[in-house]
C-alpha cells in the first residue's frame, strides 16, 4: 500500500469528523448523561445521590405526574381529531381551481404560524380574559343573558388551549395536506368519474391512499408537538392553571428541574416522555400499516 493509498483512506474520515465532533458533544453525551442523571436524586446543580430507578417509581405513582399526562393527552387528541380535519377540509377547499384568489386565502390562513406561541397566547389571553375580554363581550351582547364576566381561563382550560393551537396550527398543516392534494394523479380521478363514483367516493378511494403518507407524517408531527407543550399554556394561564388542569408533562418537568432543583427527577420525566411518544409511534405506524393492506 503507498503513502497515497493511506492518505486517501482517511480524507473521507477528516470531511466526517465535524459532523462527528458535533454528534457527540451536542446529542450522545447529553444523550448519555441525561440518562444517568434520570437515576440520581440531585440537590441543585452540585450535590447528588444515585437512587437506581426511584425517580421512575415515583413517577409511576404520582398523581400529579398523571394529570399532567392526562392533560397532554387531552390536548393531543383535540390536534388529532380537531385540528387536522379542519386543515384537511381547508387544503381540499383551496386546491380548488375554481376558488378565486386561492394565494391570498393560503397566506392568510398559513400567517398565523410565523408568530411565536408567546404572542398567541397573549393575544387568546385577552380574548378569553373575564372582564373584558372579546368573547365575553361578543357573547353578552348576542346573548344578554349571558354572564359577562365568565371564567374561561379558569373553567375551560383545554378547550380554549386547543383553539389557540388550532388558530396557530391549522394553517401550517394545511399546506402539508394542500402539497399532497396537488401531487394526487388526475388521471386517477378522471377515472373514477368516468367509472361513475361520486364526490365522496373519489375522495375516499382515490385522494385518501394518495395523501396517506403525508397524513401519517402530519398525525406523528401533531403527536410530537402536542406532548411538547409548555409556553402557550404556561403564559396563557400564568402556570398550570386553577386546579393545574393546565398542567403538562413539559411543565410538570420544569417545575421539577428548576422549580425543586431536581434535575434527576426532571430528566426521568423527560425520558418517560420519550418512551410515551415511542409508544404512541408505534401505534400510529401499526395502525397505518394495517390500513395500507
Amino acid at each position: 500500500m503507498t503513502a497515497t493509498t493511506r492518505h486517501n483512506r482517511w480524507v473521507p474520515y477528516v470531511f466526517l469528523s465535524p459532523f462527528l465532533v458535533l454528534l457527540v458533544v451536542f446529542i450522545a453525551y447529553p444523550l448519555y448523561h441525561s440518562v444517568i442523571l434520570s437515576m440520581k436524586q440531585t440537590f441543585g446543580p452540585s450535590r447528588s445521590a444515585f437512587v437506581g430507578l426511584d425517580n421512575f417509581k415515583f413517577l409511576a405513582t404520582d398523581p400529579l405526574f398523571w394529570k399532567a399526562v392526562k392533560n397532554t393527552t387531552i390536548f393531543a387528541a383535540g390536534s388529532v381529531l380537531v385540528q387536522l380535519p379542519i386543515s384537511l377540509g381547508l387544503a381540499l377547499l383551496l386546491n380548488r381551481p375554481d376558488v378565486r384568489g386561492r394565494a391570498i386565502f393560503r397566506l392568510i390562513f398559513f400567517s398565523p404560524s410565523l408568530v411565536g406561541l408567546v404572542f398567541v397566547a397573549m393575544m387568546f389571553s385577552l380574548i378569553f380574559e373575564k372582564n373584558t375580554g372579546l368573547v365575553n363581550v361578543a357573547l353578552h351582547s348576542v346573548f344578554p343573558g349571558f354572564d359577562p364576566e365568565f371564567p374561561w381561563l379558569q373553567e375551560y382550560v383545554m378547550p380554549t388551549l386547543i383553539i389557540a393551537a388550532l388558530w396557530m396550527f391549522a394553517g401550517f398543516n394545511m399546506i402539508y395536506f394542500l402539497a399532497a392534494l396537488q401531487n394526487v394523479e388526475k388521471q386517477l380521478v378522471e377515472a373514477a368519474m368516468v367509472d361513475g363514483a361520486n364526490t365522496w367516493q373519489r375522495f375516499l378511494h382515490v385522494t385518501v391512499p394518495a395523501i396517506r403518507p403525508v397524513g401519517t407524517f402530519v398525525v406523528l408531527l401533531s403527536l410530537i408537538g402536542s406532548f411538547q407543550l409548555f409556553d402557550l399554556p404556561y403564559v396563557l394561564l400564568s402556570g398550570a392553571g386553577s386546579d393545574n388542569q393546565g398542567l403538562t408533562v413539559v411543565m410538570y418537568l420544569f417545575q421539577m428541574g428548576w422549580d425543586q432543583q431536581d434535575l434527576g427527577l426532571a430528566s426521568a420525566i423527560g425520558w418517560s416522555l420519550a418512551m410515551l411518544l415511542f409508544v404512541f409511534a408505534m401505534i400510529q405506524r401499526w395502525i397505518s400499516r394495517s390500513s395500507e393492506q
